[in-house]
């Protein structure tokens, strides 16, 4: 097919993308010890680049051993161990010819306080979401505000992880600041009352995540990739707006747009609904505050949606449909009629059943 955009070639900092598509990342709880995947989770990782996926990010790493872990099997990537188990998952994906992203997160106030190691919650103010943990089925515990120290400790988990990540061979480094987990705590007004240097103003709200990304690109080399995630919506109260209007979001954009990153990654619910009261899409408003390359996510399950979405961005991440279907990639080549999946057909992600 001539002109084909979702099969040209993109260039991404020094690499090129075979393709516009890859691989998101998915929150996983599959490490059955020493914060490493089961192998099939990681096979898993290697056959989407092997099906043609352009990109393949790893599930949300975990950051600190203290504060950051939200949910119960999930991986970390800062011990000797750990690193080697990367390493031949990232030589294999970089083999196919696509690029490996590693994304890191702490997960704020929705972590659970049973399974960190410090037995407890932090969070810009102590703030708790509306809804339950769908997990446990109770409400979530109140937040320790965060101090300085906390500040400290949790941006030199992250460098510690994006040093890990380096070591293994990573291709890129995710900042996960998207999904209602720490860094968004910080950016929304929704979970963060602060009144000092980190809180009011949306400048003070982003002063974490510019301390983070500063700390991070300082330990991962130039020719590495380093790319920021961010989102209006979150795990919990997901119906909540994050960012007030359409300027505090294209304010937020425009100060990422400064920093040493190579890329912007938009999560949306549905990639082509109206966003903020107006008559474009998160992409549309992104574009405009940045020439940073844009990739998006979000209901995008075929090649009409793909190619759509790529009217506005870089770079399409497909969650639910290549998780479940192992030949979406070809799928798409051939304009085959596809399904859109549900969140509830994805909950296999997180039992012991081998993907794919």
């Amino acid at each position: 097919m001539t002109n084909d955009i979702i099969f040209s070639p993109f260039k991404l900092k020094n690499f090129t993308l075979k393709n516009r598509i890859g691989v998101a990342p998915m929150t996983r709880m599959s490490s059955p010890g020493d914060s490493i995947p089961r192998q099939d989770v990681l096979d898993f990782l290697v056959r989407r680049a092997e099906n043609g996926a352009g990109i393949v990010y790893t599930e949300a790493i975990v950051t600190d051993y203290e504060s950051s872990q939200g949910y119960p099997g999930q991986a970390r990537l800062i011990t000797q161990r750990q690193i080697e188990a990367w390493k031949p998952v990232v030589d294999a994906i970089r083999k196919e010819g696509a690029i490996s992203i590693m994304q890191m997160f702490h997960c704020g106030r929705m972590a659970w306080p049973e399974i960190n190691p410090a037995n407890r919650v932090i969070a810009p103010s102590p703030i708790t979401p509306q809804q339950k943990n769908p997990l446990t089925g109770e409400p979530y515990p109140v937040p320790d505000e965060i101090s300085r120290f906390d500040i400290e400790h949790v941006i030199s988990g992250f460098v510690e992880t994006a040093r890990g990540a380096v070591e293994a061979g990573f291709d890129g480094i995710e900042v996960h600041g998207a999904h209602g987990y720490l860094i968004s705590n910080f950016l929304s007004v929704y979970s963060n009352r602060r009144t000092d240097a980190y809180g009011e103003s949306v400048e003070n709200r982003y002063r974490f995540a510019h301390e983070i990304i500063q700390a991070v690109r300082r330990v991962v080399p130039p020719d590495r990739l380093l790319i920021f995630r961010i989102s209006n919506w979150g795990v919990a109260d997901m119906e909540v707006s994050l960012f007030q209007d359409r300027s505090e979001w294209q304010q937020i954009i425009k100060m990422l747009s400064k920093e040493p990153i190579d890329a912007i990654s938009v999560s949306t619910y549905d990639y082509s609904a109206k966003a903020f009261g107006t008559d474009q899409t998160m992409a549309q408003i992104t574009r405009e505050a940045t020439d940073l390359p844009l990739m998006i996510c979000g209901k995008i399950y075929d090649r009409a949606t793909a190619e759509d979405a790529l009217k506005h961005a870089d770079i399409i991440l497909s969650a639910k449909s290549i998780l479940l279907n192992p030949n979406w990639v070809e799928d798409i080549r051939q304009s085959k009629e596809l399904r859109l999946y549900k969140s509830e057909d994805a909950n296999v992600a997180y039992t012991d059943e081998p993907l794919p």
